[in-house]
């Protein structure tokens, strides 16, 4: 296979993480004979300062024209300033926009090896494997009127949550689909008892799971939701919600696994259209060029492009199946150590990954 990657770094730990996983797909395109034409772009805080937006006209052109985009991470305390006008976020949201990406799939999976690591108990933990599909495109983030005004009672701002019917069907379809491949049940999450928004949304949610019979179907308000993630996290599927719900579970959900950097993700449009792949766990300034950060991630990210976005479920595999290895091995990064264990570095994280990868058995 021949396919061009676009790859943005970004910021904080964005380029140790990215360069370690373009190592580990140059070795996925040795062994089994594809050629991934990687493109390096500016992106995000560093993007801001070299050209004075977040998204450069070549950076963006580079993703339109690419078969899949991978990136690291964005923003950090020199953009954070809230009064700022260009900021490193809006190139995230203004990318996805551009992609089309409107589905957010967030796998939240336990490894076996790391169920001691996670902050609940191991019991609790083991067999949790929860596909978050969070609609990227509307909601509160997106939705207008919003702004920012002074007036007689001081400083005000405004957000709005609005979400259509076909923006809520098309969503709502994609977690059932998902559903049908894994085991079969479908848990959306809403607010309605209070949001207008929430309740078109179960409407329309019902009358998608009403052409699936065959899936197992249910509604949960979502701070019960926020609840039974950490009370019965392994009862759990697909998980459908909306941008902002999505935002805040599936990083709770994050933590069940010990670790954000153990966590990928993919922002997808319709059927054929160009996906964005990224770990969820940010930028993490406070680590940069220290040479400690987890890599993984960002690897199980580019796994999710190779079967994703081309159709390489062998090579997707054998990834995931090179870090559960690695994992089993004993090899931790800081933030997986527990108190004793030696941690390794970034770099040796990856080597130990491209390594397992290599010695995995082609058919």
């Amino acid at each position: 296979m021949e396919a061009k990657i676009t790859l943005l770094p970004g910021d904080g730990i964005g380029p140790e993480i990215v360069a370690e996983t373009r190592k580990l797909l140059e070795v996925v395109a040795a062994k089994y004979n594809h050629n991934f034409n990687f493109n390096e772009q500016l992106f995000g805080g560093i993007a801001i300062d070299e050209t004075g937006t977040p998204l450069p006209d070549d950076t963006l052109a580079a993703c339109l024209h690419s078969d899949a985009v991978l990136m690291g991470a964005v923003g950090g305390p020199k953009w954070d300033d809230p009064r700022a006008k260009v900021r490193p976020e809006q190139g995230l949201l203004g990318l996805r926009k551009a992609l089309g990406a409107f589905a957010n799939l967030r796998p939240v999976k336990v490894f076996d090896a790391l169920a001691d690591a996670s902050p609940l108990r191991p019991e609790k933990v083991r067999g949790v494997d929860i596909m978050f599909v969070r609609e990227l495109t509307g909601g509160i983030y997106f939705g207008t009127p919003q702004g920012r005004l002074d007036g007689d009672n001081g400083r005000e701002g405004f957000n709005t949550m609005r979400y259509n019917e076909m923006e809520i069907r098309r969503i709502v379809e994609i977690a059932f689909d998902l559903a049908t491949k894994r085991k079969k049940k479908v848990t959306s999450v809403d607010k309605a008892n209070v949001l207008v928004t929430s309740r078109v949304w179960r409407e329309v949610a019902q009358e998608v799971a009403d052409e699936h019979p065959d899936i197992e179907y249910e509604v949960i308000l979502v701070d019960a939701m926020a609840m039974h993630l950490i009370n019965r996290p392994a009862d759990f599927d697909v998980v459908v919600t909306g941008n902002l719900f999505g935002d805040i579970l599936s990083d709770e959900a994050s933590m069940i696994t010990g670790s954000l950097g153990m966590l990928p993700s993919a922002a997808l449009g319709v059927p054929g259209s160009i996906g964005l792949y990224e770990p969820i766990h940010g930028s993490a300034p406070d680590i940069a060029g220290k040479g400690i950060a987890n890599p993984l991630a960002t690897m199980l990210s580019a796994a999710m492009m190779l079967r994703s976005s081309l159709n390489l479920d062998t090579e997707a595999a054998a990834i995931e199946t090179a870090v559960s290895n690695v994992l089993n091995a004993g090899h931790r990064t800081a933030d997986l150590a527990r108190v004793g264990e030696t941690a390794v570095g970034t770099k040796e994280m990856g080597a130990f990954v491209t390594m397992a990868l290599e010695n995995i058995q082609t058919v």
